[in-house]
């Protein structure tokens, strides 16, 4: 059996959002990158903590989980994001590109119903920083019904902390596929 698939967003988890005052954290150093579709000219600043991939990088070589990248940043999760954490290439879930004003149209984070019909019936570690209480009700749901579900949500502002991946390694180690392994 496969392992639980460990599904990374990229907004808010490894890139902190500013805070009021227009800060990020000081572990975080500044990147310009050019996402496809985007002109060279006029590069997106992205603010990235360089432990984070030293970190994630820890978690997939217990061989627990199956990395895949869960955002908005599609393929150039892997082709500008990784990289510049030192991950390797990594699949990515391939979110549509919704006409939404809010990442919450019906309640829930609007990747979630992409998400569910991508998993089927597969275990799942997702982090991300957008969830609602619909989404943690639906992660009871699926776990109710013999499908592991783990949702973590770093604070937007901090991103992804260590204890993070503790929580992600702890839950993971528990589930009964990984105790047979």
């Amino acid at each position: 059996m496969r392992p639980p698939y460990l599904l990374l967003d990229i907004d808010g988890v490894l890139i902190p959002f500013p805070t009021a005052d227009g800060s990020t954290p000081a572990t975080h150093a500044r990147h310009d990158v050019v996402p496809t579709g985007c002109n060279a000219d006029n590069p997106v600043t992205v603010w990235l903590n360089p432990a984070h991939g030293p970190m994630l990088m820890d978690v997939i070589r217990t061989g627990l989980v199956t990395p895949v990248w869960c955002t908005s940043w599609r393929q150039d999760a892997t082709t500008l994001i990784g990289p510049l954490l030192g991950l390797p290439d990594l699949p990515y879930v391939d979110l549509p590109r919704p006409q939404i004003a809010t990442s919450h149209p019906n309640g829930y984070l609007w990747k979630r119903d992409h998400v569910d019909a991508w998993l089927a019936e597969a275990p799942v570690v997702w982090i991300d920083d957008d969830f609602t209480g619909l989404d943690h009700a639906w992660a009871a749901e699926r776990t109710a019904k013999g499908r592991a579900t783990l949702i973590v949500q770093p604070d937007p502002h901090l991103g992804l902390q260590p204890g993070h991946l503790t929580e992600v390694t702890t839950w993971v180690a528990q589930l009964p596929l990984a105790r047979a392994a």
